[in-house]
């Protein structure tokens, strides 16, 4: 089985060799490199294209939600994953509206080799303290809206399967539950994504529980 190799960015270097050890105790994973800053994430991510990119946030010369955005901007089929102390909710709704595919904090570690699993298989992680936060951050109480679907030639079909991707079901639970196959699911997806110019799954999701 080949490894996914794992690029870890931490502007502290006792962190990141001790994720090095973390990571590398599985062996479905190899690191492919370490670096200490957003600039650093940014150039290694060019040489090395790891298969995922584990980053902090909060670093000296460019953060992580600053080296996520030009690494998607170049890349948008990039893995990102965030490891941080800090849930800020300005970052957690930053790092969704990127389109990274999960935000942990450094207390999650336990989960990490999981988290890694899931974020490589398309999923979206999110530590247990994140997760609490979700629901007010991207559909606030307060700001209960509607949104003009047709706008974007949106059909009833393609809605209700927006519908199922916001309330978490994968590819085999929409396809179920609208008698529909995994392939159609997908096609219908892409052209969702397409019409309204989002990246994936994530951004979809926020999209429509904040114009709900």
């Amino acid at each position: 089985m080949e490894k996914k190799r794992i690029l870890i960015i931490d502007d502290d270097e006792l962190i990141t060799m001790s994720l090095d050890m973390i990571i590398s105790g599985d062996e479905e994973f190899e690191v492919a490199g370490r670096g200490n800053g957003g600039k650093d994430a940014v150039r290694l991510f060019e040489e090395l294209r790891p298969d995922l990119l584990l980053m902090d946030i909060r670093m000296p010369d460019l953060n992580g939600l600053e080296a996520a955005e030009k690494i998607l901007a170049a890349h948008p089929e990039a893995v990102i994953l965030f490891l941080t102390t800090f849930s800020d909710d300005e970052y957690i709704v930053k790092a969704l509206e990127l389109g990274v595919k999960g935000y942990l904090l450094k207390q999650d570690y336990k989960s990490l080799h999981d988290s890694l699993r899931a974020a490589l298989n398309g999923q979206t992680v999110f530590g247990g303290a994140v997760v609490e936060k979700l629901p007010e951050l991207v559909h606030p109480r307060e700001a209960a809206r509607t949104y003009d679907y047709a706008a974007h030639d949106i059909t009833e079909k393609e809605y209700e399967v927006i519908q199922l991707v916001a309330e978490g079901y994968s590819n085999k639970e929409i396809a179920s539950t609208l008698f529909l196959s995994e392939g159609t699911v997908r096609n219908y997806l892409s052209s969702i994504l397409e019409k309204m110019e989002l990246r994936d799954r994530t951004q979809l999701a926020i999209f429509y529980l904040r114009h709900s």
